[in-house]
């Protein structure tokens, strides 16, 4: 092979080989996995399915759910997130008991530029003066407004009264009672 040859191909295979790293390198956040913020985020709350505390997202549905039983308050914890996702406020304060403890907590997600929410598996439900509670672990994550990804964790409460003479539809259905940071 002649001189001239031998550098034409060894061009070539440098061009090559930097279209494949191109290929590969990820250029854009908007090209960035889903996934990538919430993994560059503060390494101080380890990942849900990890830790003494793992919180394992929780599992789709393989039928109807009883929109009385644990699952159905998770439900209403994935409908809130979805809700808060895309900043649809008012129907998203609507799946809480008390309008001034959504408004608050609404108030305190308005520092985010973006907010997601990934739920792990409802609690047991336990009773307590007429009423039953359940608490579904959560993380929130996503970006503050300067760009910067956060991710904290929370214990969101739901509440809902029992079957009992006199009790509304309202009152039967599960809501937010309050939503507490952990992390």
């Amino acid at each position: 092979m002649s001189r001239r040859a031998g550098m034409t191909a060894a061009a070539a295979l440098m061009l090559w080989s930097c279209s494949k790293a191109a290929d590969q390198k990820v250029t854009s956040k908007a090209e960035q996995p889903a996934n990538a913020a919430v993994n560059a985020a503060a390494p101080a709350i380890p990942p849900p399915e990890t830790g003494p505390d793992a919180r394992t997202p929780l599992a789709e549905p393989n039928g109807t759910i009883d929109p009385k039983s644990v699952e159905g308050a998770g439900q209403i914890v994935q409908q809130y997130g979805a809700l808060i996702e895309q900043k649809r406020w008012a129907e998203a304060n609507r799946l809480w008991g008390d309008s001034a403890g959504a408004a608050k907590f609404a108030a305190g997600l308005a520092q985010y530029a973006e907010v997601h929410l990934e739920i792990g598996n409802p609690g047991d439900a336990e009773g307590a003066a007429g009423s039953i509670y359940v608490t579904v672990p959560a993380i929130f994550y996503g970006d503050l407004k300067d760009g910067q990804p956060f991710r904290r964790s929370a214990d969101v409460t739901l509440r809902r009264v029992n079957d009992v003479p006199g009790s509304s539809a309202e009152q039967r259905r599960w809501h937010i009672e309050r939503i507490d940071w952990t992390g």
